[in-house]
């Protein structure tokens, strides 16, 4: 069943008014007629299960039931990622997004290449939509958010402090893995590090140690960037069931 996210204020009673780039979607793409259903999600956590009930200025769905999301994970991440090059960030986003990533945070760090400068609010715009994409595909019960700016990795280290912990996949660590570091987690919040191509410098490593967060491996080989959140996530999501 096609699924679209609505704010909250289009939700009157029993009705949900659906307008803009959705609205027109369901009517030219989808093809949809009066009596088909759909789901509507208010982007909290809630999905409306609806019946289109009028297609005119915009689509009108009656609310038949609804229910909390079951796709949410219970842990929110959010991944702390070094920009890369090109549109490698664009899959990152498009593949943690569908994975269960609840935040993505762009990083600047030492060995990156990319510097957005006037581009950055461009890109932003671009990648918030892939997540909104992202987010319908994959069925979730939110739009995840992209940080509205990138920020330096001392400034993602202050604002990770805020969570209940936080990782960084690194490659000269030997013992902890991600099994081990779940075993001794109990909160909420988890911050994921992950460096450009290159990867994080030692002493951005160590940094990071210094500041709480737990370096672990993800394996006997090196992996790329646009490979190591994704990995990092779907192992976490999987431990914590």
């Amino acid at each position: 069943m096609p699924k679209f996210f609505v704010e909250p204020h289009q939700i009157k009673e029993n009705l949900i008014q659906v307008t803009g780039e959705d609205a027109k979607h369901i009517k030219t793409v989808l093809r949809s007629r009066e009596g088909e259903e759909i789901t509507l999600c208010d982007g909290l956590g809630t999905d409306y299960f609806c019946r289109i009930a009028s297609l005119e200025e915009g689509v009108t769905a009656e609310i038949i039931s609804s229910e909390p999301c079951r796709s949410e994970p219970k842990t929110k991440i959010t991944l702390y990622q070094g920009l890369p090059k090109a549109d490698k960030m664009e899959l990152i986003m498009q593949k943690c997004v569908e994975l269960g990533v609840d935040r993505i945070v762009a990083v600047s760090t030492e060995r990156c290449i990319v510097k957005l400068d006037k581009k950055e609010e461009k890109k932003l715009e671009r990648w918030q939509k892939i997540a909104e994409a992202a987010a319908k595909q994959s069925g979730r019960g939110k739009i995840p958010e992209i940080a509205p700016k990138v920020l330096r990795f001392s400034q993602a280290l202050a604002e990770a402090k805020t969570l209940s912990s936080a990782i960084i996949p690194y490659e000269k660590e030997e013992n902890r893995g991600i099994r081990s570091f779940v075993e001794g987690f109990s909160g909420a919040e988890i911050g994921v590090f992950i460096g450009p191509e290159g990867g994080f410098t030692e002493e951005e490593v160590q940094g990071a140690m210094d500041a709480g967060v737990l370096p672990v491996t993800l394996g006997k080989r090196i992996l790329r960037t646009e490979t190591a959140g994704m990995t990092a996530i779907a192992i976490l999501l999987y431990e914590l069931g």
